[in-house]
């Protein structure tokens, strides 16, 4: 079965879920999915995973990510981007940069976040927005996120542009109507680019279309889902113990998660060390001596 991860220029227009789906019918195969939900009307990089690779998911959602953003003032919609209808209005203020620049300073660092209805996230096994559609709004737990860094790149009289690094988890959509508010004003999202999510940027992400004619030619190694963590490589004995699910002593490592390697650079998954004994996380296949993987 073909395994790796897509780095995938996601188009506007396109769910994330119609991605995988296109991808699933390309590579003839049913196991696969994507490193994190980018809107429909959004557009970017989005990771897709594939074969084995689907077990390291959740490990490559963790990453920072980094967008670029649209916020216009004057009116809010219930979606939070252009897309939605219009639920409130306001005047639009004249703004000066430092005005904007000291309100944007306000939304960096670590803060809580309410999700907005129109999300994937499920509540009594709902997504918000299958209940939002049918014009239901229930009460949404603030989740903590983190903003590591928000620029101001452009502004004009109705709207401002700004690029933004956080944690997984941020709404932008949220952020921006935050942003205006703390502005004095209603305001939208009305662009969207995701730039960054993890080890995978948008100057090497591949359109549908280059992925559709070489597919093969673009499938990035599973190990780069998880190359920022710490590597850890064994024997052909401890890799084929670890494999196996045997827990097995490697001397002279600290506590924590490892990326596991073999001495000819095989990709094994992931382990975790505990007082010098390691153990399976995620292997992704099993390991046989002579270098050989099954």
């Amino acid at each position: 079965m073909t395994s790796g991860i897509l780095n995938v220029l996601k188009p506007c227009g396109m769910t994330s879920h119609d991605v995988v789906g296109f991808l699933r019918r390309t590579l003839q195969t049913k196991k696969i999915g994507h490193g994190g939900t980018l809107d429909p009307d959004a557009a970017g990089v989005l990771p897709v995973f594939v074969g084995s690779a689907t077990r390291l998911l959740e490990y490559a959602v963790e990453g920072r990510k980094n967008y670029r953003a649209e916020l216009r003032f004057g009116s809010k919609t219930d979606t939070g981007d252009d897309s939605g209808k219009i639920i409130a209005t306001s005047e639009i203020r004249s703004l000066t940069p430092t005005e904007i620049k000291d309100a944007l300073q306000k939304f960096i660092g670590e803060q809580q976040q309410i999700p907005p209805m129109y999300s994937a996230i499920k509540i009594d096994g709902k997504k918000l927005y299958q209940l939002a559609r049918q014009g239901i709004e229930v009460e949404r737990q603030a989740r903590t996120i983190t903003v590591y860094a928000l620029e101001l790149l452009h502004h004009t009289d109705t709207a401002l542009t700004v690029d933004v690094v956080c944690s997984k988890g941020t709404y932008i959509r949220t952020l921006l109507e935050d942003i205006a508010a703390e502005l004095g004003m209603c305001g939208t999202m009305s662009f969207l680019l995701r730039k960054q999510v993890g080890d995978f940027y948008l100057s090497e992400a591949k359109t549908l279309e280059e992925i559709a004619a070489a597919p093969q030619a673009y499938l990035l190694p599973e190990e780069m889902a998880v190359q920022d963590m710490q590597e850890l490589v064994l024997t052909d004995n401890q890799a084929l113990r670890i494999s196996q699910g045997v827990k097995t002593t490697v001397r002279g490592i600290a506590d924590g998660s490892y990326r596991l390697k073999t001495v000819t650079g095989y990709f094994l998954g992931i382990g975790r060390a505990d007082g010098e004994i390691v153990k399976a996380e995620k292997i992704l296949k099993q390991f046989q001596a002579n270098a050989e993987m099954i």
